[in-house]
C-alpha cells in the first residue's frame, strides 16, 4: 500500500477543461521519426527539435512526423500570450489546432516535404466562450487513416451550443450552421457511426446529431434505458438504481470505440455504454461507478491504515478522464482526504472490464506516484489521460508535465517517470495517440513522441533474449544509406526482418524503419519476385511464432531443433504459452503496420489455392485461439482430448518424446490445430459403439464433442470478425477469393458428419431435454458452417482475383448454388423435426427464404409469414412467397393476402396475368380487371372456350367499373364484335364436329379461314344456306396478316354453294327461275337481298364463277350455265 507522499505543486495557468477522448480506427503505417538532435528555441514557434530531458532516464521525447504546416507556425506566432490554444491528435494521423476562433486541421506527413500534406484553415462560429479541441471532430464515410480529403466531414459546437458543419474538408467556405439545445455548456464533440456525431454537456445533456440529404444539421437526444428494464416506472426503477442522473451529475468523457460500434461516457456517478447503429442507438449499460469504484480507490490508497475505516468517511474521489485498452476501460481519478495535512492528491488509474451486461467486479487500481497538493477539483481536471496500445502504459499531462506509468493489467514495463515541459517559452497544449505512441503538442518542439528507450521490449520475458541469440548468424548492414550491389540470401533476410522486428519490440522505431527499406525498398514493392519474396519471409516469421517451442521448458531441451524460429517461450504452462504467442503476433501485426509492409503484402498459395497473405497471418492468429479453448476443454475432458490429440499426431507423423506428453507436442504446432477435429470425431464414434444407449456416457460423449468443435470454431470466427481493422488494407481488389480455414473443405466434412451423427444416430434414442441441448449446439455448427460460405461469397464481391469477370461470375453463381443446396440439405432435417425456432434463428440468419415459407406454412403461421414479408421487404421476400405459392398450385393464399401487400402483389402478377385480375376484383378495382381480362382474351389464341369465357368475364367487369358511358360503351362493342365472330365457331354442326373429332369444350380457337373451309367443305354433308352465309360472313374477319384472297374465297363459298343442288336435271323446264327457287345458291341471294347486301357488287363476275375449279364439272353443260346466267340476271335486276 502507498502511503502519503508530499511533492512540489506545478503551477497551472490554463483554464479548467474537462477531459477529452481519442479515436479508436486504425493507425497510419510508417510514420515518419526525425533523429535531429538540437538546442530548443525560447520562443513560442515550434522548432522541430528533439527534447532533451536530463531527468529523463527511461523515456526519449522525440519530435514525431515532419515539419508543422505552415498555416500551424503562423498561426502560433500571431497568438498573443494569453490566447487559449488547444490541439488534439487522433490515432488516424489526423490533428487540429483551435487558436481563438480559428481551427486548423492538418494530415500529420509521413514524408519529410511538409508542404505535401493536407492543412485547412476553418473561421470558428462566434462565441462568449473560448473553443479547445474537444469542441470539435471529424469524420469520413472510409477509414479516416486513408479517406481523401474531399470524403472527410467536419463539426465544430461552441460551448452555448452553436454548431457549424463543413460536409467537406475540401470546401472551407461552404458549411451549415444550427443551434443544439444542451441546456448548459457544451464539452464534447465525437464522432459515431453513420456519419452523424454525439454532442454532450457538461451536466450529461447527450444529443445525436446529423445531417438530413440537403445538407441542413438535425437533432435529438440520445436514447436512454433501451435495455431490458425500459418502459418501467419511476417507483420500480428506484429498485434497480435506474432513477435520473442527479442535477448536479458532472460529465468527465466520452468515447468513441470504433470497432465495437460503442459509445462511452464517464459522469460523476456512473459509467453508460451505448451501442450505436447508424440511424439509432440502445443503451446497454448504466453502472453506479461511485460506490464499488470510489471504495476500491480508497483502500488502494488508504487500506493499510490502522483507522482506514474511519478515514474512509472523509475520502474524495474526482474522475478525471477515460480511455479504453486492451485491458477495458482505464479511468483516470484523483483522490484527497480532506483532513489531511498537507492535503494531498493521489492520481489513480482504475481498468474495469466491461462484461457485455454490467462492469465485472474485479477493478484494477493502479495508484501512480503522480500526486499534487490539493487546490481544488477544477485544478485537477487539467490533467489528461493517454493509453496508447497495448497498454501497458498510461501517460497523464497537464500543460507542464507528462507523467509515464504503468496501468497496473500487465507485468514488467519500465519505471513511472516525470517528463517535464515546464522550461521557458513551453509547454503542452494537447495530445492524444497515433501509431500506437503517445502523442503531444509542445509549444516549443511542435508534435513529440514519448518513446520508452531500447532497454525494454514489449516482447513477453525472455523472448527478447532467444530472438536476439538467432540474430547472431544475420548479417552485418548498415544503417546507412545501404548499398545494395549483392542480393541477400533469403535465409539471411528472414533473419534480418527478425531483426527489424527485434528493433521495432524496443521503440527503436526509427533503426527497425531504415532496416526494413533496405531489405524491401519500396520501389517496385510487390512486384515480381521482390514481392514474393516478402509474403514467404513475412509467412514464415508469424509461423515460427506460432509454432516455436517453449526452450524454457527443462522437458523441451532435447528437442528444440538448433535452427528454431528464435522466439522460445518463458512460460511452463501451455494455456500461457499460447497467450504469449499471441502477444508476439500481436505485435508483428503492428510492426508490419508501422514499417508499412503490411499494405505492400500480396498472396500465396495455400491449401492448393492462392490466399492474401494478410489473411493468412489472420489465420495464424484464429488458429491460436482456437488453440486456448481446446486447451481449456483439455483440463474438463482431458480423457477425451488426450484421445483425439494423439490421433491428430499418430496423422501428423510427429513422435512424442519420452519426457513430453502428446498435449505438449500437439499444442507446440499451433498451425496444424484442425487435424483434432476429424480425431474427435473418431473418438466420439468409437465411444457411440462401446457404450449402451442408456448410459450416462454415450449422451455425453456427443454433448461433449459438439461443445469443443462449437467453442474452438466461435472463437476463431469472433477473432476474425473483431479484429478484422487489423489485417484490413485499403485495396483488396487483386486479391484472391477467400475461404477461411474454418470453411475449408476438412473442417465442413467434420460439421457434416456431426449433423448426421446427431440427428440419426443420437437425436431419436434421447429425451426431450437431451434434444434440446442437442439441437442448440448442432445450430452453433450450422451457424459457423453456412457462415463460412457467407464469407467466401463476400470475398467473391469484393475481389477480382485477376480473372476475367464473366469467369469470376460463373465462380460466383456456381458457390451460391453450392451455398443455397447445402444450406436446404442441413435445415431440412431440422424442420422434418419440429425444431421450429432453430429452424427460424438458421433460416432469418442466412435468408432460407424457402425454409421460412414452409415452416409458417406447417405451423399455419401467417402474421409470421407476415412479418417476415415486412422483415426481408428490401430482399424482395413477398417475390418468393408469391412464387412458392404459384408453384405449389395455392393460388387462393397467393390471392388472398392482407391489403399491406397488395401493391407488392399486384406488382408481382403483372407478370401473370390470368391470376391478376382475380387480384383486381379482390381489390375492386374493376376497370383494371377489364383492362386484364380484355387483354388475355385478345391475346388467347390457342382455346376456343377459353377466350369465350375471358370476353364475358372482361364484359362483366367492364360493366362493374365506375367507367364513363363513352367509354363504356366503345369496349363493349369490341367485345361483341368478338363474341359474335365466337358464335361462328359455337354454332359448327354437331355431325361435323364428331366426324373431325372435335369437343365444343377443348377444341383450339380456329381461324375465319379455317372456320370458313369447315363450313363449306364436303365432310358438312348437312350444310344448307345459313352454313354458306356464315362462311360469306366469316369473310370479313379475314386480315390481311393471314394472306388470303377474299375474292378467290367467295367464288369457291358460292361454287359449293352451288354444287349442292342438281342444276342439270331442270333441263327442260319452261322457267328456268321456278325450280332454283329451292336451291342453296338462291336462297343465299335472297339472305344478302334481305340484308340489303348490292348483289352487283357483292356476287363474283358469273364468268369468272364459271370457270373456277369447283365449276369445272359444268363446263361442257350449257344448261348449267344458262340457268345460273338467267338467275343472276333476274335477281340483279331485282334490286334495280
Amino acid at each position: 500500500m502507498f502511503t502519503p507522499r508530499a511533492t512540489p505543486s506545478s503551477g497551472r495557468r490554463q483554464p479548467s477543461r474537462v477531459a477529452g477522448r481519442k479515436s479508436l480506427s486504425g493507425t497510419p503505417s510508417g510514420l515518419l521519426f526525425s533523429p535531429r538532435r538540437t538546442s530548443l528555441a525560447a520562443r513560442s514557434t515550434p522548432t522541430r527539435a528533439n527534447h532533451a530531458n536530463a531527468e529523463s532516464v527511461h523515456y526519449d521525447v522525440q519530435t514525431f512526423g515532419s515539419s508543422l504546416p505552415v498555416k500551424v507556425m503562423e498561426a502560433l506566432t500571431m497568438a498573443e500570450a494569453d490566447d487559449l490554444i488547444s490541439v488534439k491528435v487522433d490515432e488516424s494521423g489526423w490533428a487540429w489546432m483551435v487558436c481563438g476562433n480559428l481551427l486548423i486541421i492538418w494530415k500529420i506527413c509521413q514524408t519529410v516535404v511538409a508542404k505535401l500534406c493536407v492543412c485547412k484553415e476553418l473561421q470558428l462560429a462566434p462565441s462568449e466562450y473560448e473553443y479547445t479541441a474537444d469542441l470539435v471532430t471529424i469524420s469520413s464515410p472510409g477509414p479516416l487513416e486513408t479517406a481523401p480529403v474531399q470524403s472527410i466531414s467536419v463539426l465544430t459546437v461552441g460551448a452555448e451550443g452553436r454548431a457549424r458543419y463543413w460536409a467537406s474538408l475540401a470546401h472551407e467556405g461552404n458549411h451549415a450552421e444550427a443551434d443544439l439545445e444542451l441546456g448548459d455548456l457544451c464539452n464534447f464533440v465525437v464522432a459515431v457511426r453513420g456519419g452523424s456525431f454525439v454532442v454532450s454537456s457538461c451536466r450529461n445533456h447527450l444529443l445525436r446529431v446529423s445531417t438530413d440529404p440537403s445538407g441542413r444539421l438535425g437533432f435529438r437526444a440520445l436514447q436512454q434505458g433501451q435495455g431490458v428494464l425500459s418502459g418501467i416506472g419511476r417507483r420500480v426503477s428506484s429498485l434497480f438504481g435506474m432513477l435520473a442522473p442527479p442535477p448536479n451529475d458532472t460529465l468527465h468523457s466520452v468515447l468513441w470505440a470504433s470497432e465495437a460500434g460503442c459509445l462511452y461516457s464517464l459522469t460523476s456517478s456512473k459509467v453508460c455504454r451505448w451501442e450505436v447503429g447508424d440511424s439509432s442507438e440502445q443503451q446497454t449499460l448504466s453502472w453506479e461507478s461511485r460506490c464499488s469504484l470510489d471504495e476500491n480507490i480508497a483502500d488502494a490508497i488508504w487500506g493499510s491504515e490502522s483507522n482506514y475505516e474511519e478515514m474512509k468517511e472523509g475520502v474524495n474521489v474526482s474522475y478525471l478522464d477515460m480511455k479504453l485498452s486492451p485491458s477495458g476501460l482505464v479511468v483516470l481519478a484523483a483522490a484527497w482526504h480532506s483532513q489531511d495535512i498537507p492535503c494531498i492528491a493521489y492520481f489513480c488509474l482504475a481498468t474495469l472490464q466491461d462484461v457485455g451486461a454490467s462492469v465485472s467486479d474485479h477493478v484494477v487500481v493502479e495508484v501512480t506516484k503522480h500526486t499534487t497538493p490539493f487546490q481544488s477539483e477544477e485544478a485537477l481536471r487539467t490533467t489528461r489521460l493517454v493509453v496508447p496500445n497495448p497498454g501497458a502504459t498510461a501517460f497523464l499531462y497537464t500543460q507542464e508535465l507528462v507523467f509515464a506509468c504503468s496501468t497496473g493489467t500487465v507485468r514488467g514495463g519500465p519505471p513511472d517517470e516525470r517528463i517535464s515541459f515546464s522550461a521557458p517559452g513551453d509547454g503542452l497544449r494537447g495530445g492524444g495517440c497515433c501509431g500506437n505512441l503517445p502523442i503531444f503538442f509542445s509549444q516549443t518542439n511542435g508534435l513529440v513522441a514519448v518513446v520508452a528507450r531500447q532497454a525494454v521490449s514489449i516482447l513477453p520475458e525472455t523472448m527478447e533474449d532467444s530472438l536476439c541469440s538467432s540474430m547472431a548468424a544475420a548479417p552485418e548492414m548498415s544503417m546507412e544509406t545501404p548499398n545494395r550491389t549483392e542480393a541477400v540470401a533469403h535465409e539471411d533476410k528472414t533473419k534480418m526482418l527478425k531483426d527489424a522486428f527485434l528493433r521495432f519490440c524496443r521503440s527503436d522505431l526509427i533503426g527497425s524503419q531504415v532496416l526494413v527499406d533496405e531489405l524491401f525498398p519500396a520501389e517496385g514493392a510487390g512486384e515480381g519476385e521482390e514481392g514474393a519474396e516478402l509474403d514467404e519471409v513475412v509467412t514464415r516469421i508469424d509461423l515460427d511464432l506460432v509454432d516455436d517451442y517453449p526452450a524454457s521448458d527443462p522437458r523441451w531441451a532435447e528437442s528444440v531443433p538448433e535452427e528454431s524460429g528464435g522466439f522460445p517461450l518463458t512460460s511452463l504452462i501451455i494455456l500461457h504459452q499460447l497467450e504469449d504467442k499471441m502477444k508476439a503476433h500481436t505485435c508483428f501485426m503492428d510492426f508490419l503496420l508501422q514499417v508499412g509492409l503490411l499494405q505492400r503484402l500480396g498472396q500465396v498459395t495455400l491449401r492448393g489455392g492462392p490466399m492474401a497473405t494478410r489473411l493468412l497471418l489472420c489465420e495464424h492468429a484464429e488458429k491460436l485461439q482456437a488453440a486456448m479453448v481446446l486447451k481449456t476443454q483439455h483440463g474438463k475432458h482431458g480423457e477425451l482430448v488426450n484421445a483425439a490429440v494423439s490421433g491428430a499426431l499418430r496423422k501428423n507423423g510427429a513422435a512424442v518424446p519420452p519426457s513430453l506428453t502428446p498435449a505438449d507436442v500437439f499444442f507446440r504446432e499451433v498451425s496444424q490445430i484442425s487435424l483434432v477435429f476429424e480425431c474427435l470425431l473418431e473418438e466420439e464414434e468409437r465411444r457411440l459403439k462401446e457404450n449402451p444407449v442408456a448410459s450416462v456416457q454415450w449422451a455425453e460423449t456427443v454433448l461433449t464433442v459438439n461443445n469443443i468443435l462449437k467453442d474452438m470454431l466461435q472463437a476463431a470466427g469472433q477473432y476474425r470478425e473483431t479484429k478484422a481493422s487489423m489485417y484490413r488494407v485499403s485495396d483488396v481488389d487483386s486479391e484472391p477469393e477467400y475461404i477461411p480455414w474454418t470453411a475449408s473443405g476438412g473442417v465442413r466434412e467434420v460439421i457434416t458428419r456431426q449433423h448426421e451423427v446427431v440427428l440419426r444416430s443420437v437425436y431419436p434414442q434421447a429425451d426431450s431435454e437431451l434434444r434440446g441441448a442437442l439441437c442448440e449446439q448442432l445450430v452453433g455448427l450450422l451457424d459457423l458452417y453456412l457462415g463460412g460460405y457467407v464469407a467466401q461469397l463476400a470475398s467473391l464481391q469484393l475481389r477480382t482475383g485477376g480473372r476475367p469477370a464473366a469467369a469470376q461470375q460463373e465462380r460466383y453463381n456456381a458457390l451460391e448454388l453450392e451455398y443455397g443446396q447445402r444450406r436446404s440439405e442441413l435445415i431440412a432435417p431440422l424442420l422434418d423435426l419440429g425444431q421450429y425456432q432453430w429452424v427460424a434463428a438458421l433460416s432469418e440468419k442466412f435468408c432460407d427464404f424457402d425454409m421460412l415459407v414452409q415452416m409458417c406454412e406447417q405451423t399455419d403461421n401467417q402474421s409470421r409469414l407476415q412479418h417476415y414479408m415486412t422483415k426481408f421487404s428490401d430482399q424482395n421476400f413477398a417475390d418468393f412467397v408469391f412464387r412458392w405459392y404459384m408453384e405449389k398450385g395455392k393460388r387462393g393464399k397467393l390471392l388472398s393476402q392482407p391489403s399491406a401487400h397488395h401493391p407488392q402483389l399486384a406488382s408481382f402478377l403483372q407478370s401473370h396475368q390470368h391470376l391478376s385480375w382475380l387480384h383486381h376484383i379482390h381489390v375492386h378495382d374493376y376497370q383494371s380487371a377489364h383492362e386484364t381480362l380484355s387483354s388475355q382474351a385478345t391475346g388467347e389464341t390457342r382455346y376456343f372456350s377459353k377466350k369465350k369465357t375471358l370476353l364475358a368475364l372482361s364484359k362483366l367487369t367492364a360493366l362493374a367499373s365506375d367507367m364513363d358511358q363513352t367509354q363504356l360503351s366503345r369496349h363493349l362493342e369490341d367485345i361483341v364484335e368478338q363474341e359474335r365472330f365466337l358464335l361462328h365457331q359455337e354454332t359448327l354442326p354437331e355431325q361435323l364436329l364428331e366426324d373431325k373429332n372435335l369437343d365444343r369444350q377443348t377444341m383450339p380457337l380456329l381461324t375465319p379461314h379455317g372456320l370458313i373451309t369447315l363450313y363449306i367443305s364436303e365432310d358438312n354433308r348437312i350444310s344448307n344456306e345459313d352454313d354458306f352465309k356464315k362462311a360469306l360472313d366469316l369473310l370479313e374477319y379475314i386480315n390481311e396478316e393471314e394472306a388470303v384472297d377474299i375474292e378467290t374465297l367467295k367464288r369457291e363459298i358460292f361454287a359449293r354453294a352451288l354444287k349442292k343442288d342438281d342444276w342439270c336435271s331442270w333441263e327442260g323446264s319452261d322457267d328456268p327461275l321456278e325450280p332454283a327457287r329451292d336451291s342453296v345458291f338462291v336462297k343465299i341471294l335472297l339472305k344478302l337481298i334481305q340484308e340489303g347486301v348490292s348483289l352487283q357488287a357483292y356476287l363474283p363476275d358469273v364468268k369468272e364463277l364459271l370457270d373456277s375449279e369447283q365449276l369445272a364439272a359444268f363446263n361442257s353443260k350449257p344448261y348449267f350455265e344458262y340457268v345460273l346466267r338467267v338467275n343472276y340476271e333476274h335477281y340483279l335486276q331485282s334490286q334495280i
